[in-house]
C-alpha cells in the first residue's frame, strides 16, 4: 500500500499559520494570567483612560470602558488577519465563526479562573477584531491580485 503524499504548502501560507500558532499562544498567555498579573497590562487601559479623563476629552470612565473594549477589538485583528492567509480556503465568515468559537472558549475558562470573570462584551469585541482581519485579508489579497495584474499588462505590452 502506498504511503500518502504531502503536497507542499506555499511559503507565505507556511508563514502564516507558524505566525498564527505564536500569536494565539500570545493570546492565551494574555487573557489566561491571574488578574494580579493582567492588572499590569491592562493597567495601560486605566491610564489611557487617566489621560483621557484628564485631557477633558471624555470622563474616565467611559473612556475605560471603551478603551477596555478597543482593546479587545485590537487584540482578535491579528487572529482573522493570520487565519485568512493561515488557511486560504476558509471563507470569510468561516474566520469570523472561529473568531468566536475561541473567544466564546477563553471566557468559558475565565469563568473557572477565581480572579477572572467572562462578559459578552469580550465576545463581540473580538469576534468584531476577527471580522476586521478577515476583512483587511480580503482587501490585502484584492488590492496585491490588482497589483499583480497590472505589472504583467505592463509586461506584456
Amino acid at each position: 500500500m502506498p504511503s500518502p503524499r504531502l503536497t507542499p504548502v506555499p511559503g507565505g501560507v507556511l508563514i502564516a499559520r507558524v505566525a498564527l500558532v505564536g500569536y494565539l499562544l500570545f493570546v492565551g498567555f494574555t487573557v489566561w494570567l491571574p488578574a494580579t498579573v493582567s492588572e499590569k497590562v491592562t493597567g495601560l487601559v486605566g491610564i489611557m483612560a487617566r489621560w483621557v479623563a484628564d485631557a477633558g476629552i471624555a470622563p474616565y470612565r467611559p473612556s475605560a470602558v471603551v478603551l477596555e473594549v478597543l482593546t479587545n477589538v485590537a487584540l482578535f485583528v491579528p487572529v482573522g488577519l493570520l487565519l485568512a492567509f493561515a488557511l486560504p480556503r476558509l471563507r470569510l465568515w468561516q474566520i469570523v465563526v472561529i473568531g468566536a468559537l475561541m473567544s466564546g472558549v477563553i471566557e468559558s475558562v475565565q469563568g473557572f479562573m477565581p480572579s477572572r470573570f467572562p462578559t459578552l462584551s469580550d465576545v463581540i469585541a473580538n469576534t468584531t477584531g476577527t471580522l476586521l482581519g478577515g476583512v483587511l485579508a480580503v482587501l490585502l489579497v484584492r488590492v496585491g491580485a490588482g497589483a499583480r495584474r497590472g505589472a504583467d499588462t505592463r509586461t506584456a505590452s
